[in-house]
């Protein structure tokens, strides 16, 4: 897996005292001692099959995407627990250690996730769009991969990832330019699906509540709830991805084994103005500080006692990040 290292350019951060330091991403071999750290639990929502992904979109027998359109979806979200969790303790701390961590470092979800891909667009109706179709491309997908397909489509499209192009373009076009992302077959096929669905149910428009989102092909409830915080700033439900899902457990602040029972115990506890900032804030951390190959734990300011997953024995120099 790609590990991460620091480039020697450094940024100047806001307040002005603070430097950021700028991450990419290097080949690298894990460490196989730390192998067992990674989770490999994915939002079963959101998780396309590999097996729809062929080779060639231009040879691929083609499906109807009607079908899927016309075909009722099961996907649903869990409700509230009937016995909040209780908040763990020391969690506002170790929240707000994240938190300055985080103010420092430049992260790929800072300036290439979802709300990113908004910025190609001027419509309203098409910023919303292309949220969702960047959420949609987005599983099992890295962030610059994501970015970098969304951008192929936008031009693949005529300049705009719109509805209306959407619908008129074919979906081996729509395949071209997004296979490089995972199971971009099937995510493809939602999306042309999707699109049609819209048009046809929801006035052509991105839905405004979960149950609305959930309705449609690909789309579960990480990218549900993501999507009403990016594209209609609602917040009504936390994204849980295998990051958020992972950095969670491994702090202690749940037992949960997938990102749906993760995200019912945390919105238990965790105040309400949390809920949106809580993703990108350790989707960065855990693309940074915290991977799951390598975990940075000497660096982490989490160091020992705030951390119970922590490496470390006693605490470490916090570097000038």
């Amino acid at each position: 897996m790609p590990a991460l290292r620091a480039t020697p350019s450094r940024l100047r951060a806001n307040p002005p005292h603070l430097s950021v330091t700028i991450f990419e991403l290097e080949d690298q071999a894990p460490d196989v001692g730390l192998k067992k750290r990674a989770q490999d639990d994915v939002d079963e929502g959101d998780k396309t099959k590999a097996s729809d992904a062929s080779p060639s979109p231009s040879k691929r027998p083609r499906s109807s995407a009607k079908s899927s359109t016309n075909a009722k979806s099961k996907t649903t979200h869990k409700k509230a627990l009937a016995k909040p969790h209780p908040a763990p303790p020391q969690w506002r701390q170790v929240y707000d250690t994240i938190k300055e961590m985080r103010s420092k470092i430049v992260a790929p979800v800072d300036t290439m996730g979802c709300h990113m891909a908004q910025k190609g667009e001027t419509d309203p109706k098409n910023k919303r769009f292309v949220t969702l179709v960047s959420l949609m491309l987005s599983p099992q997908t890295k962030d610059q991969v994501t970015d970098a397909a969304v951008g192929k489509l936008r031009t693949a499209l005529g300049g705009s990832v719109s509805l209306d192009a959407v619908l008129t373009a074919d979906r081996t076009v729509i395949e071209q330019a997004v296979n490089k992302v995972g199971m971009w077959a099937t995510k493809a096929k939602h999306i042309k699906a999707t699109a049609e669905k819209l048009r046809d149910e929801f006035d052509s428009d991105v839905p405004q509540t979960i149950e609305g989102l959930l309705s449609l092909p690909g789309v579960g409830p990480k990218i549900g709830f993501l999507v009403l915080q990016n594209a209609w700033n609602a917040n009504v439900g936390i994204g849980v991805d295998v990051h958020v899902l992972r950095i969670t457990r491994l702090l202690g602040w749940h037992k949960a084994k997938t990102p749906e029972d993760a995200r019912i115990s945390l919105e238990s506890w965790l105040p309400k103005e949390l809920h949106a900032e809580i993703n990108p804030l350790l989707v960065g951390f855990g693309q940074t500080i915290c991977p799951s190959n390598k975990p940075r734990c000497g660096e982490c300011a989490l160091g020992s006692g705030l951390c119970p997953s922590s490496t470390v024995k006693s605490r470490q120099p916090i570097p000038d990040w």
